[in-house]
């Protein structure tokens, strides 16, 4: 028997079929979780939970359209079936495909469909999942419900209009589900997450992003996961209504610091 701190906790992952979602869902389960992987492919869901199973852990993938309420619906009570419970939720499914990047640019040549797919998915679904969570999860008194955001929800981009929209969205909803379910013991707190590069990125772009982190490096998807395992359990019991932020400091100075910090090692002031 698992003896981590998930241990006999069951969590849903969204988006969970690839990317960051996948690496949420492998590190909860490692920490003892039993996990439903949903994902809009339900193939992709189905190999994330069998590289768990095949660690030893209890994990299935489920075939989900977190837009659609009939199939959010459709998906809570296959879990509670199969589970009994619902301990965690944490709603990191959003469209950011290639063809979604082109569309979703900025204001005025914006794609409202792709607008609206970006809030469907990324706002609504979570809304959705939510929804019909949150009722399993006052049957035991007790629950951690986590959004996935991102620093384009806080700081103005070139392009990405419905994905920063959708995602600042997502920083409001922990705050209502904290003021009103907390005194029935559920949780709310978002991520807003970093960059944690999944694939191979050009190495100029990279070291831009580099230098404007606070941390040596840029983060990790472990790193990521890690920060949502400690939502999901309680040793982040005293922690709800909030967004934590795990981005190597990327969004905590000022726009000029690289180039204030270039000045001042030309000025010979290295102690900096």
């Amino acid at each position: 028997m698992s003896m981590g701190k998930l241990a006999g906790r069951v969590a849903i992952v969204t988006g969970g079929g690839n990317g960051l979602g996948a690496e949420c869902a492998r590190v909860l389960a490692e920490h003892g979780a039993s996990v439903a992987v949903a994902d809009v492919d339900g193939d992709a869901a189905n190999r994330v939970a069998e590289s768990i199973s095949a660690q030893g852990r209890s994990a299935f993938g489920y075939r989900t359209d977190v837009s659609s309420e009939e199939d959010v619906k459709a998906m809570i009570a296959q879990v509670r079936e199969k589970f009994g419970r619902i301990d965690v939720l944490h709603n990191n499914a959003a469209v950011l495909n290639a063809d979604q990047r082109q569309r979703d640019r900025d204001l005025v040549n914006l794609d409202m469909e792709a607008f609206d797919r970006a809030m469907a998915v990324n706002l609504r679904g979570a809304v959705l999942c939510t929804k019909y969570a949150i009722p399993v999860m006052l049957e035991q008194g007790k629950g951690s419900v986590i959004f996935a955001t991102s620093g384009l929800g806080m700081q103005g981009d070139m392009s990405l209009t419905g994905y920063a929209t959708s995602k600042a969205a997502l920083m409001m909803l922990p705050r209502l589900v904290a003021s009103q379910y907390g005194k029935k013991g559920i949780r709310g707190n978002a991520v807003q997450i970093g960059l944690a590069p999944q694939h191979e990125m050009p190495a100029p772009l990279l070291e831009i992003m580099r230098d404007n982190h606070c941390t040596a490096e840029l983060g990790t998807p472990r790193q990521i996961a890690d920060v949502v395992a400690f939502l999901a359990s309680d040793e982040s019991s005293f922690v709800t209504g909030t967004t934590l932020v795990a981005d190597g400091g990327f969004s905590s100075h000022t726009p000029s610091l690289v180039a204030m910090r270039a000045l001042f090692e030309k000025m010979g002031r290295t102690g900096m």
